[in-house]
């Protein structure tokens, strides 16, 4: 098999999607050790750390230096580029008209460029669907909203064009399905936790001065405004001020939300928030397990957060808000879940402060789900019985005649 790999992202980032094209391109690129001799061409942005996977090559665009710093989501900045990125697949595309691509995997809005490239050389593509793109522009800019209905339309065209959609999760499996996917496949994110030991633990407590009888309330991510930390914020300020023993660490985040955080911490008079900044991804597993509790107070979005995997795999107790894009995958059996508002957060988190015995029963039970779904092992497998499934349908004769009429 050749594979184009489209990631319209910084390439590599300790950042959600990142993450998640890197475990891809491991299982993908490790078909090559068992022979079935697959070549990998992945296209990314200009910004991004070097990363050798065997077996993948690395084409960058290029782009103004005013283009550099891409955050997470869609920005008009990210736009600009995916002009770029546009020029250079088509370019590569056009260079390998005489030994085509077999298969084009699309992440997110790629798959536009995908569907082009199907249109020309007939390369059949994949829709790696991390997000409903009509509903996180519309959502982004509301002068865009009146133009949902055009924008849907684009995105089912592109569903419908795809040899398959491989959403990561079951609210954007069923908006495929709406659009009419010929397959859809959830490959929903793992857990990051790692089972090596590091002999070189940050002690949370120590580096923010935490008592041993407060408890260890964290946040892990970025702090965009989706992710609702001004909810976090006012609702662990609550509990707080109603006398709940416990501190707030959040890890992530970029200099100005930081400072814009403890900015707002300091006018709501909290006193035991404590924003540490980021920290490598690669030790993830030490700052989660010193936590009693782990917070996800997204107040947006219907795509599962990558963290909640590693949040549930720690056997930590979990306070999320009950909205769908938790509750599709959380539930009260392994998780304390709480109406997105400020009064029903603080009172979630009194909740769990106080009750060891709850923290204890869900945090268990959640381990023993990640550990039976969300590893590694079952990412691999789906994924590669997805490739081999697709393979087969492209077949052989499929792939000469294709070539063919490309010559």
């Amino acid at each position: 098999m050749k594979l184009l790999f489209l990631a319209p992202q910084p390439f590599f980032q300790e950042r959600g999607t990142p993450i998640a094209v890197q475990l891809a391109l491991q299982v993908l690129a490790a078909r090559v050790g068992q022979g079935r001799g697959e070549v990998i061409d992945l296209l990314a942005y200009q910004e991004g750390q070097d990363v050798q996977i065997p077996g993948v090559t690395i084409h960058r665009i290029k782009t103004p230096k005013l283009l550099n710093g891409v955050g997470p989501g869609i920005s008009w900045k990210k736009l600009a580029c995916d002009l770029f990125f546009l020029i250079k697949a088509l370019r590569l595309a056009w260079s390998a008209r005489r030994n085509q691509y077999d298969l084009v995997h699309a992440v997110e809005e790629s798959v536009f460029i995908a569907w082009l490239i199907k249109l020309i050389w007939k390369v059949p593509y994949i829709y790696d669907m991390d997000s409903s793109l009509a509903m996180q522009l519309t959502e982004k800019w509301w002068v865009l909203r009146p133009l949902f209905p055009i924008i849907e339309w684009f995105e089912k065209l592109a569903v419908r064009s795809s040899i398959a959609v491989v959403p990561v999760c079951d609210s954007l499996a069923a908006i495929a399905n709406r659009h009419g996917s010929s397959e859809t496949l959830v490959l929903r994110d793992i857990s990051l936790l790692s089972e090596s030991k590091n002999l070189e633990v940050e002690d949370l407590r120590a580096t923010v001065g935490i008592n041993a009888e407060e408890q260890l309330i964290l946040y892990v991510g970025n702090l965009e405004p989706y992710q609702g930390i001004d909810l976090l914020l006012e609702g662990f300020g609550l509990a707080e001020k109603g006398g709940a023993r416990a501190a707030l660490i959040v890890i992530g985040g970029s200099q100005q939300h930081i400072a814009q955080y403890v900015k707002k911490a300091e006018a709501l008079q909290i006193q035991r928030a404590f924003f540490v900044g980021p920290r490598p991804i690669s030790r993830l597993s030490e700052y989660i397990l010193q936590a009693d509790i782990l917070a996800s107070p997204r107040v947006r979005g219907n795509n599962t957060p990558m963290k909640i995997y590693s949040y549930l795999h720690s056997g930590r107790a979990i306070i999320a808000t009950a909205l769908y894009t938790h509750t599709q995958l959380l539930t009260e059996e392994i998780s304390l879940l709480v109406e997105p508002t400020v009064e029903k957060f603080g009172e979630g988190v009194t909740r769990l402060v106080s009750d060891e015995a709850l923290r204890r029963r869900i945090g268990k039970r959640a381990q023993e789900l990640a550990e039976e779904l969300y590893t590694l092992p079952v990412f691999t497998r789906r994924l590669n019985e997805l490739y081999d499934r697709l393979l087969g349908q492209i077949g052989s004769e499929t792939l000469t005649n294709r070539r063919a009429t490309a010559r």
